[in-house]
């Protein structure tokens, strides 16, 4: 559903130019804002470093002044520690984060947008392939690009009117856009999780089949060395 509605959305913006929305307003190089999702919770190997390390290469890319909107405890722990600013920081999604959530920090987010706090957003999460592969990227949020690729020469037919229809939709684009984030970032995170928790899991076993065949060697050794001793006695008493 979000894959189509952002290829939808986009096609839709490259082809007209008769619409204008606050959430297509280009502007000038200024102030930037990185949203970033991270964890709440650690022991999930290497997925919050790569993410947070990703973020913090594209903030210190940034000549402009630029903020962070951090989504999740390791992130926002990370960034203060290193004297980063911080402008909104929201934690504790749970662990199956629904769209209720991610439409109320949309919305939070436009607002920041549409009143100029920003002139532009960008989007630092985990996208989701497997349970053992994901990867950290980086895309722009706001304001929403128009398709690159080849010009759209469909007509589109709008009713009641294309401002009415994109006003509608430019929202609820953001909304899923966030929304589809915040699972794959959570997807991730529990894949990341898992593989991690088996790799360690798989470490403590043979970690206990080497500490327990040492053990067995030490105390045959010594009832080895019991034996031998008492039947050393007993020839001497002979």
């Amino acid at each position: 559903y979000s894959n189509n509605l952002d290829n939808i959305i986009k096609r839709l913006v490259a082809s007209s130019t008769t619409f204008a929305h606050p959430l297509l307003e280009k502007r000038p190089e200024g102030k930037t804002a990185y949203i970033v999702i991270a964890a709440d919770r650690g022991l999930c190997g290497g997925y919050n470093q790569n993410v947070l390390r990703l973020a913090r290469a594209e903030i210190d890319q940034d000549e402009k002044q630029s903020s962070a909107i951090v989504i999740g405890s390791k992130g926002r722990d990370y960034f203060k520690r290193r004297g980063y600013g911080i402008r909104e920081e929201y934690v504790d999604f749970g662990d199956l984060p629904d769209f209720i959530q991610a439409r109320e920090l949309a919305r939070e987010l436009m607002n920041m947008f549409t009143s100029h706090e920003f002139n532009k957003m960008h989007l630092v999460y985990t996208q989701f392939k497997s349970a053992i592969s994901h990867k950290p990227m980086s895309v722009p949020l706001l304001p929403i690009e128009p398709a690159a690729g080849e010009e759209d020469h469909a007509e589109y037919i709008y009713e009641p009117s294309d401002n009415e229809v994109m006003k509608t939709l430019l929202p609820r684009f953001v909304e899923t856009t966030i929304y589809r984030a915040l699972l794959e970032a959570k997807a991730s995170e529990h894949g990341a999780r898992m593989t991690a928790m088996g790799s360690a899991t798989d470490n403590a076993q043979e970690m206990i089949g080497k500490l327990t065949l040492s053990y067995n060697r030490a105390r045959q050794a010594a009832i080895t060395k019991e034996i031998s001793e008492i039947v050393g006695g007993a020839d001497a008493l002979k």
